[in-house]
């Protein structure tokens, strides 16, 4: 991810790669730091699934964690 700041306004969503054509539920649109929250409190195997969309980039809360 590139260079962001904590409160910057990002997209937290969840991509169920198990339903038919893979659909994304978005659980927050808000500050990084609530996206972070509210993502660290999802169970292991939605965890898997979380990604973080900031205005010019995407990556998986795994992946951001160094998890």
């Amino acid at each position: 991810m590139r260079t962001t700041y904590d409160s910057a306004t990002v997209r937290l969503y969840f991509l169920d790669r198990d339903s038919e054509g893979g659909a994304a539920e978005t659980l927050l649109y808000g500050p990084l730091h609530d996206a972070l929250a509210l993502a660290a409190q999802q169970p292991e195997d939605v965890q898997a699934g979380l990604f973080i969309a900031t205005d010019n980039d995407v990556v998986a809360y795994l992946d951001l964690i160094g998890e």
